[in-house]
């Protein structure tokens, strides 16, 4: 997705209103969407890879505000996070490469207060998975309902869920069962950024679609 800047700011002014003061980025990878962070009181960025975080640390390193910690959702010393006294957990297309989402969740909700939220956002609808997905690692795509099940089975409640990039839904579907594609291309990624999202992202702002490549939740810790 290099070079899909209009498209990441799009998604990054969707989610960092979702977010509180103090915030546990949860699959941080090298930091690009940290860097939507910085006027935030605390970030603590954590990853899996090593190599990530080690970036994420030099790119960020004059920022005082920002902690980075090599760590998998999935792994019981994830919880121990919670001593951070985050507001708020942001994990950005993430889930779906977990195994155990539910289990991930559960681990999520711990590390926030009280009355913290959780903030996902991941694919949309199981109809679009296809070669693009399993190359990726993707176990799954979710629906409102199949989001909202496993949320609360990991004890959260859920406060919002919207799907977002309407127009993306027909382009996955096309990559994944007529094209037959492996990969994105960089002409498709190219011409989407620069023709569609100045548009579709004031549209969507305004009116919330019915579909979508995506979707945003925000889960309530009780």
């Amino acid at each position: 997705m290099s070079g899909a800047a209009n498209y990441f700011a799009w998604q990054g002014r969707m989610v960092t209103p979702k977010l509180g003061r103090r915030v546990i980025e949860a699959g941080c990878g090298t930091g690009n969407f940290t860097g939507m962070l910085l006027d935030r009181e605390a970030v603590l960025a954590v990853d899996s890879e090593p190599a990530c975080v080690e970036r994420l640390r030099e790119r960020y390193r004059a920022h005082q505000n920002v902690e980075t910690r090599v760590c998998d959702v999935a792994a019981p010393e994830f919880r121990e996070l919670a001593r951070f006294r985050a507001d708020s957990c942001v994990c950005i297309n993430v889930l779906e490469h977990v195994a155990n989402d539910e289990e991930a969740l559960r681990a999520m909700g711990s590390v926030v207060q009280p009355e913290g939220v959780v903030v996902l956002l991941t694919p949309a609808f199981p109809a679009l998975y296809g070669p693009i997905d399993q190359r990726l690692g993707h176990h799954r795509r979710y629906t409102r309902r199949s989001l909202t099940q496993t949320a609360e089975a990991a004890g959260l409640r859920v406060e919002s869920l919207r799907y977002m990039n309407w127009v993306g839904f027909f382009g996955w579907w096309a990559n994944a069962h007529i094209l037959k594609r492996q990969q994105q291309s960089e002409a498709q990624i190219a011409v989407f950024d620069r023709a569609v999202v100045p548009w579709l992202s004031w549209v969507e702002a305004r009116v919330a679609p019915p579909f979508g490549q995506s979707l945003l939740a925000v889960l309530r810790k009780p």
